[in-house]
C-alpha cells in the first residue's frame, strides 16, 4: 500500500482551469518572438521542420536535403505545423517547445487540483512557469522541452490512474492517456520518452508493493494505444531505409548513452548544480521541502514519495553518462515545482512574504533573461540570410565552406539545399561529434542525393563556374584557404560568418577563376570571358 492516501477533491472544471492555463500559455509565449534562432540547435531543428513545409514530405526529416535520423519526428511535425499556419518566424518555429511546456504545466495543475488542493496547485503552477530554466527552455526550439512535457504528462496520468484505483473510481481514460503520451514521448526524442516515466512509476510503486497499481497501469489496451501512436513512423522508416533501426536505436541511443566520445563531458554533480542555479530563486525553498518529507500535510505522503522518486530517478539516470547537456534535466522541473509548493504550504505565515518576493523576483528574472538573450546570439547568421534574401535571384546556388550555417536557409528563404564543402572522404573529418558527422551520417541513407549536396574542396571551383553568380558563406578565415575570395564581393561580415557574391562571367573574380563560358551565356558575355 502507498502511504498517505491524498485527500480527494472534485476534478478541476474547465470553467476554472482553462482561464488559468490560457494565462500561463500567454506568459510562456509573449516574448518568444524576440530572439533570433540560436545556433546550432534551433537552426538545425527548425531547418528540418521548414524543409517539411517546403517539400511537402512530412514523413522523412531532412537536413540539407538528406535524411536526418538523429531524432524522431514529433518536434518537426509540430514546428512545421506552426510555420505552415503562421509563416516562417521565430514564434511559430518554437511551437513545439511551447506545446511541451504548456502540456507539463496543464498536467501538473490538473493533477494537483485533484490530489493536493487548489491552493497548492496554483502555487505549483506559478513556480513551474517562473523557473528561469523552464521558461527559457519553453522558448528554445530543440527537442528537450517537448519530451519533458510528454514525460510529465505520462507520469502524472499514471499516478492519477493509480490514485483513482485506490479510491475505487474509474481510471481507464487516465491509463490510456498515459500510454498515448508515452508513445508521443517516444516520437519526441526516442526511448527516454517512454522508459523514464516507466522507471519513475516503478520506483514509486514497487517499494510500497503496490501490485494492484502496477496491474492497473498494465491494462492490456494501453500497450495497443502506445503502439498505435508510436510504431507506424518507425516501421515505415525501417521499410524504406534498412539501416534505420540500427542507426537510430543502437548508434543514437545506446552508443550515445554509454560512450565517452560525445560532446560536453561533465562531472557527476553537473545536474544538481544546474538545478540549483536554473530554478533560482525557488531553489531556496528546497531545504524546507526536504523537512516536509513526511512531517506535515496529512494525506500527501504518497505524492511526496512520487515527486522525490521522480526527481532522484531522472537526475541519477542522466548523471551516469559522461556527456551531459543542460536540457536533459528538464523533465524533473514539474516535480521540483510540486516540492516547492509543498514547502510553501507548510511554511509559517511569516514565510508567505518570502513566497511573494520569490514570485516577483522569478518573474522579473525570466523576462530579463529573455530580453537579454536578444543581444546574446553571437553565432546567428540572420544578417547573412537576410542579405541573401534581398539580393539573390531564384536558382542562384548557395555554397558553404568551413561549416554548416543552419539558419541561413531560414532567413534567406532558400528553395533548395545549400552545397556544403568538406573533406567528406576522410574519416577524421566526419568522425568527431558535430555538423560534419551529422551530414556524413545522413549521406549513408541516400548517397546519390548526397553527391549533389556534399562536395570536396577540389570540386569547389568547378561548382562555382557552373553558374554566372554564386553566393558563398564561410568563416572570416575562409579566404586564407580560398584566396580567390579576395577578388569576390564581400556583402556581409559578422564575427563568425561572411557572405561573398561570386560573379563568374566578368569582373576581377572571373579573371582569376577563368571559368569556361557557360552554354547559355549571351554572346557578349562569352567574348568578355574569353
Amino acid at each position: 500500500m502507498l502511504p498517505g492516501q491524498p485527500p480527494q477533491t472534485p476534478p478541476a472544471s474547465p470553467r476554472h482551469a482553462l482561464p488559468v492555463l490560457l494565462l500561463v500559455l500567454v506568459w510562456l509565449t509573449f516574448l518568444s518572438w524576440m530572439r533570433p534562432f540560436a545556433m546550432p540547435d534551433e537552426g538545425r531543428y527548425v531547418g528540418v521542420a521548414w524543409s517539411m513545409v517546403q517539400s511537402g514530405d512530412w514523413l522523412v526529416p531532412r537536413l540539407d536535403g538528406l535524411p536526418f535520423f538523429h531524432k524522431p519526428p514529433l518536434f518537426y511535425w509540430l514546428s512545421a505545423a506552426g510555420m505552415s499556419v503562421f509563416g516562417l518566424n521565430e514564434w511559430a518555429a518554437r511551437l513545439a517547445p511551447l506545446a511541451g511546456a504548456w502540456a507539463g504545466c496543464a498536467a501538473l495543475y490538473l493533477f494537483m487540483r485533484r490530489w493536493s488542493g487548489s491552493h497548492r496547485a496554483n502555487v505549483a503552477l506559478l513556480v513551474l512557469a517562473t523557473q528561469p530554466l523552464f521558461y527559457g527552455a519553453a522558448q528554445y526550439a530543440n527537442l528537450d522541452m517537448l519530451v519533458a512535457g510528454c514525460i510529465a504528462v505520462t507520469i502524472l496520468c499514471g499516478a492519477h490512474a493509480v490514485l483513482l484505483q485506490k479510491a475505487g473510481l474509474p481510471n481507464r481514460w487516465a491509463v490510456l492517456t498515459m500510454w498515448a503520451f508515452a508513445g508521443l514521448g517516444l516520437l519526441a526524442k526516442g526511448l527516454i520518452g517512454a522508459a523514464l516515466p516507466a522507471l519513475v512509476l516503478l520506483v514509486w510503486l514497487v517499494p510500497a508493493r503496490a501490485w494492484r497499481g502496477i496491474a492497473t497501469l498494465l491494462w492490456w489496451p494501453g500497450p495497443i494505444v502506445f503502439l498505435a501512436v508510436a510504431a507506424p513512423w518507425f516501421v515505415l522508416m525501417q521499410l524504406h531505409y534498412p539501416e534505420f533501426f540500427d542507426y537510430f536505436f543502437v548508434e543514437q541511443h545506446w552508443n550515445r548513452f554509454t560512450a565517452t566520445g560525445f560532446n560536453n563531458p561533465q562531472p557527476w554533480w553537473f545536474y544538481p548544480a544546474v538545478l540549483l542555479v536554473g530554478v533560482l530563486p525557488w531553489s531556496g525553498w528546497l531545504p524546507r521541502a526536504v523537512r516536509s518529507w513526511w512531517g506535515a500535510g496529512v494525506g500527501l505522503g504518497s505524492i511526496r514519495l512520487l515527486m522525490w522518486s521522480w526527481l532522484v530517478v531522472v537526475v541519477a539516470f542522466f548523471s551516469m553518462p559522461t556527456s551531459k547537456l543542460v536540457g536533459y534535466v528538464l523533465p524533473v522541473l514539474p516535480a521540483l515545482a510540486w516540492l516547492t509548493a509543498d514547502a510553501v504550504g507548510t511554511a509559517p505565515v511569516s514565510g508567505r512574504r518570502w513566497f511573494l518576493a520569490s514570485a516577483v523576483f522569478a518573474g522579473v528574472l525570466c523576462a530579463t533573461l529573455a530580453v537579454a538573450a536578444v543581444w546574446l546570439q553571437p553565432r546567428s547568421s540572420a544578417l547573412v540570410g537576410r542579405a541573401i534574401a534581398a539580393e539573390r535571384a531564384a536558382g542562384e546556388p548557395v555554397i558553404y565552406v568551413d561549416g554548416n550555417f543552419y539558419d541561413v536557409p531560414l532567413y534567406a528563404g532558400l528553395e533548395s539545399p545549400a552545397i556544403i564543402v568538406g573533406r567528406w572522404t576522410e574519416p577524421a573529418f566526419v568522425r568527431p561529434d558535430g555538423w560534419a558527422r551529422e551530414l556524413g551520417d545522413a549521406a549513408r541513407f541516400e548517397p546519390a542525393r548526397a553527391e549533389g549536396v556534399l562536395i570536396e574542396p577540389s570540386a569547389l571551383v568547378p561548382t562555382i563556374c557552373a553558374a554566372p553568380r554564386v553566393w558563398l558563406v564561410g568563416a572570416p578565415v575562409s579566404s586564407n584557404s580560398y584566396p580567390f575570395l579576395d577578388q569576390a564581393t564581400k556583402v556581409v561580415s559578422t564575427s563568425h560568418a561572411v557572405l561573398w557574391r561570386l560573379d563568374t562571367v566578368s569582373g576581377p573574380l572571373a579573371d582569376v577563376l577563368r571559368c569556361a563560358p557557360l552554354p547559355n551565356q549571351p554572346a557578349a558575355a562569352k567574348s568578355a570571358a574569353s
